[in-house]
């Protein structure tokens, strides 16, 4: 068994979520939420801001930390054990241009239902109900965009 280790980022812009398109010689196609590999000596908030920014192109501020997903997959040699910790962020601007060298093909800002329909994965629309609902408290509360970490 491989143990792997991601971040990522559930980023919002005036109430919009960012998601990517992947496309890979039509073995993987669907929406994600941006994330990526740790790497040595990097801190986990580090990680999930730099995946945000190569993957998207988007300039995004943790917010907070909302939780940790699970899910295994195979590789020719072995299994994979992925661990993927997910932040809360906002974004500076609509802006997005997704990482052709990672087969991202397209990238966009979705209302939370649309967001929540189009990911491929249950594990991540799960992550976003927690983190939208989180985003909601905060924006009710008039501390959206007031600080970095809560």
């Amino acid at each position: 068994m491989i143990e792997a280790t991601s971040c990522g980022g559930v980023v919002i812009f005036r109430g919009k979520i960012l998601l990517l398109y992947k496309s890979y010689k039509n073995k993987y196609d669907g929406w994600v939420l941006p994330k990526g590999t740790v790497e040595a000596g990097e801190d986990y908030k580090d990680t999930a801001v730099r995946e945000v920014l190569e993957e998207t192109g988007a300039q995004a501020t943790i917010i907070k930390y909302i939780g940790k997903s699970q899910y295994s997959f195979s590789v020719p040699e072995d299994t994979v054990e992925k661990d993927v910790h997910w932040y809360l962020m906002m974004a500076s601007s609509y802006h997005s241009k997704p990482q052709r060298e990672e087969y991202f093909v397209d990238s966009g800002y979705y209302k939370f239902h649309e967001a929540y329909h189009l990911l491929k994965f249950s594990n991540e629309r799960h992550i976003l109900e927690m983190a939208y609902a989180e985003y909601e408290d905060l924006r009710k509360a008039n501390l959206w965009g007031n600080h970095k970490y809560y």
